[in-house]
């Protein structure tokens, strides 16, 4: 069985293919004090609390990480507790996707291996938005090369910035509201945390489909991907384990 881990900066998303199959997956805060020592036995405790596998049932690991430091202890950790080389997604590792940006090194490798599983699912123009702690959107030709895209800050670090900045507003949910003229601050907050993010998709999805000669499917992934796609029709479709499946397809090409 394969550990796929992808390590962003607020969550890590871990989870175990047997085959194609994802038959268990954790999502736990990253930590960057973590040494590999305690990163072992956060987890060996998932393990533990699984029904459907086991440590002893590891036999390979790859990771993609945007979080450097974390990377080596990854390594470590999984040396350590399943006893596999695990491969890092980066440099000197196969994609079988050109990456047409002015520096690939600079690519990050979440976005390498979304557009990697978004293109083998969807073998034409695409652009993936992952919704993270940044928002990146992703554009993929209809030969399967990676041709570039555009970062935000997310749905979160901006609240935060406002909520933080801001010393009589208070937080407030992400819920969508009644209506766009909020009628109290709670509403208003909400109405442009959740309208006024759906502007910035819609609008920069519509502004790389005019820059393009091709025509695009939307593909949406990361935490707040199944909120954001209910409120818009400009997504196509939701792939939450996207990520993860991405590595599980890159293990196998570079196996």
């Amino acid at each position: 069985m394969l550990l796929a881990i992808d390590v962003g900066n607020t969550h890590t998303v871990l989870g175990v293919y047997d085959g194609e199959h994802l038959i268990d997956h954790w999502r736990v805060t990253t930590h960057l004090a973590r040494t590999s020592d305690e990163l072992a036995v956060l987890l060996k405790s998932l393990f533990d609390s699984s029904t459907s596998v086991g440590v002893d049932q590891v036999e390979a690991a790859i990771v993609s990480s945007v979080v450097p430091s974390i990377t080596q202890r990854i390594v470590q950790m999984t040396h350590r507790l399943f006893g596999v080389i695990c491969k890092v997604v980066g440099p000197g590792l196969k994609t079988g996707m050109p990456i047409l940006y002015e520096d690939p090194r600079e690519v990050g490798a979440d976005r390498i291996v979304n557009a990697v599983a978004a293109f083998t699912r969807w073998p034409q123009g695409l652009i993936i938005v992952d919704f993270g702690t940044a928002t990146t959107f992703d554009v993929v030709s209809p030969d399967g090369d990676y041709l570039g895209g555009s970062i935000c800050p997310g749905i979160g670090v901006s609240s935060n910035a406002l909520f933080d900045n801001a010393a009589r507003l208070p937080r407030v949910e992400f819920a969508r509201p009644k209506q766009v003229v909020g009628r109290n601050t709670v509403a208003s907050i909400q109405s442009g945390l959740v309208f006024g993010y759906l502007g910035l998709v819609e609008g920069l999805i519509e502004r790389i489909r005019a820059e393009v000669d091709f025509e695009c499917r939307v593909i949406a992934t990361g935490g707040l991907a199944v909120k954001m796609a209910e409120h818009t029709d400009v997504i196509t479709a939701v792939d939450e384990d996207l990520t993860l499946d991405g590595l599980r397809i890159l293990h196998a090409r570079n196996s």
